[in-house]
Protein backbone atom coordinates (compact mmCIF):
# COMPACT_ATOMS: atom_id res chain seq x y z
CA UNK A 1 0.00 0.00 0.00
CA UNK A 2 1.41 3.21 -1.09
CA UNK A 3 1.67 5.96 1.80
CA UNK A 4 0.22 8.67 -0.71
CA UNK A 5 -3.27 6.24 -1.09
CA UNK A 6 -2.97 6.31 2.48
CA UNK A 7 -2.76 10.01 3.59
CA UNK A 8 -5.87 10.63 1.04
CA UNK A 9 -7.64 8.19 2.94
CA UNK A 10 -6.52 9.48 6.52
CA UNK A 11 -7.47 12.86 5.78
CA UNK A 12 -10.65 11.93 3.76
CA UNK A 13 -11.77 10.12 7.04
CA UNK A 14 -10.82 12.83 9.28
CA UNK A 15 -12.86 15.48 7.02
CA UNK A 16 -15.79 13.27 7.25
CA UNK A 17 -15.63 13.20 10.83
CA UNK A 18 -15.22 16.49 11.39
CA UNK A 19 -18.26 17.40 8.99
CA UNK A 20 -20.15 14.61 10.92
CA UNK A 21 -19.44 16.30 14.52
CA UNK A 22 -20.18 19.16 13.10
CA UNK A 23 -23.73 18.40 12.33
CA UNK A 24 -23.78 16.59 15.06
CA UNK A 25 -23.10 19.09 17.36
CA UNK A 26 -25.02 22.06 15.53
CA UNK A 27 -27.84 20.27 15.06
CA UNK A 28 -28.46 20.60 18.98
CA UNK A 29 -27.95 24.39 19.03
CA UNK A 30 -30.40 24.15 15.89
CA UNK A 31 -32.80 22.31 17.63
CA UNK A 32 -33.50 24.97 20.41
CA UNK A 33 -30.84 22.93 22.92
CA UNK A 34 -28.11 25.20 24.07
CA UNK A 35 -24.78 23.14 24.25
CA UNK A 36 -21.62 24.21 25.01
CA UNK A 37 -19.39 22.33 23.42
CA UNK A 38 -21.47 23.14 20.18
CA UNK A 39 -21.07 26.82 20.63
CA UNK A 40 -17.46 26.65 21.37
CA UNK A 41 -17.24 24.40 18.43
CA UNK A 42 -19.10 26.92 16.36
CA UNK A 43 -17.07 29.77 17.70
CA UNK A 44 -13.84 28.15 16.60
CA UNK A 45 -14.95 27.15 13.19
CA UNK A 46 -16.69 31.07 12.50
CA UNK A 47 -12.81 32.17 13.78
CA UNK A 48 -11.53 31.00 10.46
CA UNK A 49 -13.66 33.09 8.32
CA UNK A 50 -12.40 36.26 6.57
CA UNK A 51 -13.18 39.07 8.70
CA UNK A 52 -13.16 42.82 6.86
CA UNK A 53 -9.92 44.67 7.20
CA UNK A 54 -10.75 47.42 4.98
CA UNK A 55 -13.31 50.16 6.02
CA UNK A 56 -16.14 51.24 3.25
CA UNK A 57 -15.66 54.98 3.06
CA UNK A 58 -18.48 57.31 4.52
CA UNK A 59 -17.53 60.90 3.64
CA UNK A 60 -15.49 63.76 4.06
CA UNK A 61 -15.84 67.11 6.14
CA UNK A 62 -14.95 70.78 5.02
CA UNK A 63 -11.48 70.17 6.73
CA UNK A 64 -10.88 67.43 4.24
CA UNK A 65 -10.61 64.35 7.17
CA UNK A 66 -11.95 61.13 5.64
CA UNK A 67 -14.31 58.88 7.27
CA UNK A 68 -14.70 55.09 7.39
CA UNK A 69 -16.80 52.43 8.59
CA UNK A 70 -16.78 48.75 9.45
CA UNK A 71 -20.44 47.81 9.81
CA UNK A 72 -21.02 45.56 13.27
CA UNK A 73 -21.59 41.98 12.09
CA UNK A 74 -24.12 40.13 14.89
CA UNK A 75 -22.99 36.31 12.98
CA UNK A 76 -19.08 36.60 13.67
CA UNK A 77 -19.85 38.41 17.46
CA UNK A 78 -19.43 41.85 16.47
CA UNK A 79 -21.79 44.19 17.69
CA UNK A 80 -19.79 47.51 17.13
CA UNK A 81 -19.50 48.79 14.43
CA UNK A 82 -15.56 50.42 13.85
CA UNK A 83 -15.47 54.04 13.03
CA UNK A 84 -12.56 56.20 12.49
CA UNK A 85 -10.97 59.08 10.47
CA UNK A 86 -7.84 60.20 8.20
CA UNK A 87 -6.78 63.48 8.78
CA UNK A 88 -5.95 65.71 5.51
CA UNK A 89 -2.77 65.91 7.13
CA UNK A 90 -0.82 62.77 8.17
CA UNK A 91 -0.30 62.64 11.91
CA UNK A 92 -2.53 65.25 12.63
CA UNK A 93 -5.13 63.19 14.79
CA UNK A 94 -5.19 66.09 17.48
CA UNK A 95 -7.29 68.79 14.81
CA UNK A 96 -10.87 69.68 14.94
CA UNK A 97 -13.87 67.87 13.57
CA UNK A 98 -17.42 69.19 13.00
CA UNK A 99 -19.84 68.14 15.73
CA UNK A 100 -22.01 66.66 13.51
CA UNK A 101 -18.90 63.63 12.36
CA UNK A 102 -17.86 63.56 16.16
CA UNK A 103 -21.18 62.45 17.01
CA UNK A 104 -20.97 59.66 14.59
CA UNK A 105 -17.43 59.02 15.11
CA UNK A 106 -18.45 58.01 19.10
CA UNK A 107 -21.95 56.13 18.02
CA UNK A 108 -24.15 59.35 18.98
CA UNK A 109 -25.96 59.23 15.90
CA UNK A 110 -26.31 56.31 13.44
CA UNK A 111 -26.41 57.84 10.21
CA UNK A 112 -23.28 60.15 9.17
CA UNK A 113 -24.03 63.64 8.62
CA UNK A 114 -25.01 64.76 4.86
CA UNK A 115 -23.24 67.39 3.36
CA UNK A 116 -26.54 69.57 3.35
CA UNK A 117 -26.59 69.21 7.37
CA UNK A 118 -22.73 70.03 7.25
CA UNK A 119 -22.99 73.34 5.25
CA UNK A 120 -26.08 74.41 7.25
CA UNK A 121 -24.06 74.11 10.76
CA UNK A 122 -21.28 75.63 8.85
CA UNK A 123 -22.94 78.75 7.64
CA UNK A 124 -24.74 79.02 11.39
CA UNK A 125 -21.51 78.51 13.37
CA UNK A 126 -19.67 81.67 11.07
CA UNK A 127 -22.74 83.88 12.16
CA UNK A 128 -21.77 83.11 15.57
CA UNK A 129 -18.86 83.87 15.30
CA UNK A 130 -19.51 87.13 13.49
CA UNK A 131 -22.24 87.95 16.58
CA UNK A 132 -19.96 87.18 18.84
CA UNK A 133 -16.87 89.26 17.73
CA UNK A 134 -19.35 92.50 17.05
CA UNK A 135 -20.81 92.29 20.35
CA UNK A 136 -16.98 92.06 21.96
CA UNK A 137 -16.26 95.19 19.96
CA UNK A 138 -19.51 96.76 21.37
CA UNK A 139 -18.78 95.87 25.12
CA UNK A 140 -15.04 96.22 25.05
CA UNK A 141 -14.17 98.91 22.55
CA UNK A 142 -11.36 96.58 20.61
CA UNK A 143 -11.78 95.92 17.47
CA UNK A 144 -9.85 92.92 15.94
CA UNK A 145 -7.38 93.04 13.37
CA UNK A 146 -5.23 90.50 11.36
CA UNK A 147 -2.36 92.75 13.41
CA UNK A 148 -3.39 92.49 16.73
CA UNK A 149 -6.19 94.52 18.56
CA UNK A 150 -6.78 98.34 18.17
CA UNK A 151 -8.68 100.19 20.37
CA UNK A 152 -11.41 102.53 18.89
CA UNK A 153 -12.41 104.03 22.07
CA UNK A 154 -11.11 104.28 25.26
CA UNK A 155 -12.81 101.93 27.38
CA UNK A 156 -14.25 103.24 30.79
CA UNK A 157 -14.62 101.73 33.99
CA UNK A 158 -17.44 102.48 36.41
CA UNK A 159 -16.56 104.22 39.22
CA UNK A 160 -18.76 103.73 42.89
CA UNK A 161 -19.01 105.96 45.87
CA UNK A 162 -18.91 103.27 48.35
CA UNK A 163 -15.77 101.49 47.20
CA UNK A 164 -12.03 102.68 47.77
CA UNK A 165 -9.67 102.29 45.06
CA UNK A 166 -6.79 102.83 47.14
CA UNK A 167 -7.31 101.49 51.03
CA UNK A 168 -7.69 104.46 53.05
CA UNK A 169 -9.07 107.13 50.50
CA UNK A 170 -11.81 107.99 49.25
CA UNK A 171 -12.82 108.42 45.77
CA UNK A 172 -12.70 111.54 44.28
CA UNK A 173 -16.31 112.83 43.11
CA UNK A 174 -16.88 113.41 39.63
CA UNK A 175 -17.33 117.19 38.31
Amino acid sequence: MCSECHCSKVSFAIELNLQFLTIYLLSGVMAGQRSIIGMIFKNFIQSFKPRQTKGNYTGTDYFGNKYYEIPADPSVGKRKSSRWFEPKETDAFDQEIPAEWEAWLRGRRKDPPSEEELLKNLAVMEMKKKNAQRIAEEQTGFKSVESGLQQTRKAEFPTYEEYEYTPGQKPQKKK
